[in-house]
């Protein structure tokens, strides 16, 4: 439970106290350098610790829904490098962020502690172990202001880090090479690809018609296939490092593929063995969302939509890795195939309405009358049927209990 006051100079009963006019926030400490694994696990009225520099919007959607009693991050939530969403969302939700309080808190503090947030001061049974800067409103708007003025080198960056993928990926870009065979049949139909990312739950609602029609090849990147689960379908194949998906979703029957480092290496092959389950390994640079377009694309697939994945540079670069360079060239490689979920929602759009629909029925109900009435057939049909209506009807009259004679 959240117990939130603001110290006049007395202290409550055991409290731990703070200076004049200062909001004390207590909770339970939850601790994680990965914010994704750390909100599945985090609580209503738990202080979030996390280690998360230039903290994204997804993110910080992620942890308002979670509703902590406050977060803290051991690393800068916006170091300058671009103006980042993340800090805005957490101030705007209303949870109290203490900033850049250095990183070797991650290891000094131990999960399950109680503790409490005080000004500018993290503390633990009374003692400051940790400080630094509580963000307002007017801070995330300053540290915008001077972001946006390092934009310009982020994209300078960001077309190096295109380049270079493009010389060591170019094989698997340009001509498909690396991409593994899968048992899932993609040719000639429509595919889904669902990340757990921007408004990804919106835009499922908005596709429920589509889904219902064209049964697209549903995919899920890592907790995109719980995504699945819960809009109430079932995934046929689950992509990804497998560090987010739950066993549930892996043991749901959809093909594994793992994503894997250019070396091989894949450290998610592991988990989903040890839960008795074959998994097809596709190792590639690119992030695993760019590895389900590949994927689908190779196979032949007709149409790609996207929900929850990334489509401007803002949003690229609001994910704060190199990688991101991945995305883009992936996004040039299946381009003709690919429509985020909310063109396909307006597209797909039906320009009947329910009440057209309903008319258009009424009206053919009407025809069809109309024309057994004034032929002798129908009039004949009508004529049967209204004699079966009478004998039906007098057969439940003679049921019910009469008033006798």
């Amino acid at each position: 439970m959240v117990k939130r006051r603001r110290d006049r100079g007395v202290s409550a009963p055991g409290s731990t106290g703070g200076p004049l006019g200062t909001d004390v926030v207590r909770g339970t400490v939850r601790v994680d350098r990965r914010t994704k694994r750390l909100t599945k696990r985090l609580k209503p009225g738990d202080i979030a610790v996390i280690d998360h520099l230039d903290l994204d919007r997804v993110s910080a959607e992620a942890l308002v829904a979670c509703a902590p009693a406050a977060v803290v991050n051991a690393s800068r939530s916006t170091s300058g490098r671009y103006p980042n969403l993340g800090p805005g969302i957490l101030v705007d939700a209303g949870i109290p962020v203490l900033d850049d309080v250095g990183t070797e808190l991650m290891t000094e503090l131990t999960e399950g502690t109680a503790a409490a947030l005080v000004g500018d001061r993290l503390q633990v049974g009374g003692a400051d172990v940790a400080t630094g800067r509580r963000l307002s409103a007017d801070a995330v708007a300053a540290d915008m202001e001077v972001a946006r003025a390092g934009l310009s080198l982020q994209l300078e960056a960001f077309a190096a880090n295109t380049m270079e993928y493009l010389r060591r990926e170019r094989e698997l870009l340009l001509d498909g090479v690396g991409v593994p065979d899968i048992r899932t049949d993609l040719d000639g139909r429509h595919v889904l690809i669902v990340v757990r990312g921007y408004h990804y739950k919106e835009d499922l609602v908005t596709l429920r018609p589509y889904v219902r029609e064209y049964k697209p090849v549903l995919i899920g990147v890592d907790g995109g296939a719980d995504a699945i689960l819960e809009a109430g379908w079932k995934p046929d194949l689950i992509v990804g490092d497998m560090d987010s998906v739950s066993d549930s979703a892996l043991r749901s029957g959809a093909e594994i593929v793992v994503h894997a480092y250019r070396d091989g290496r894949a450290p998610g092959l592991e988990r989903v063995r040890s839960l008795g389950i074959d998994a097809v390994v596709f190792p590639a640079t690119g992030t695993s969302e760019d590895v389900a377009m590949l994927l689908a694309d190779d196979k032949g697939a007709t149409l790609i939509a996207a929900v929850g994945t990334h489509v401007t540079l803002v949003e690229f670069l609001d994910k704060g890795r190199a990688g991101m360079a991945s995305t883009f060239l992936t996004r040039l490689r299946v381009g003709g195939k690919l429509v985020d979920a909310k063109g396909v929602s307006r597209l797909y759009r039906s320009r009947v309405s329910d009440v057209q629909v309903l008319v258009l029925v009424l009206a053919g109900v009407l025809a069809l009358v109309a024309a057994l009435l004034v032929t002798p057939t129908g009039q004949a049909i009508l004529a049967v049927t209204g004699a079966r209506i009478e004998d039906a009807w007098a057969a439940v009259v003679g049921l019910l209990p009469g008033d006798g004679p």
